[in-house]
């Protein structure tokens, strides 16, 4: 069973680009950690500002690694986070 988690973001209108640009980059680094399965970012395609992002893990402690990383400080907490009007996230278990 791995740890899923699903976001959508929007962006503040005006920083589609930047918020597009930091979840880039959040999403090449972070296909790389060990414990990452899946990472995947998708854009609205009738709404620019908003993001879907797709994430799946080894398990729960993978995540909480992923979360710790420079690149997720980086590219998430200082880089899209301030640009974001609205964030949710949800957490799943796949049934495999």
């Amino acid at each position: 069973m791995s740890y899923v988690v699903c976001v959508r973001w929007e962006a503040r209108e005006g920083e589609e680009e930047a918020v597009a640009a930091a979840i880039e980059g959040l999403a090449a680094a972070s296909s790389e950690e060990p414990g990452v399965q899946h990472y995947l970012a998708h854009r609205d395609a009738e709404d620019p500002r908003a993001f879907f992002i797709y994430e799946r893990y080894a398990d729960e402690a993978a995540c909480q690694a992923h979360v710790e990383t420079e690149h997720f400080k980086r590219f998430g907490v200082e880089g899209a986070f301030p640009r974001l009007a609205a964030k949710r996230r949800e957490i799943y278990e796949s049934i495999d």
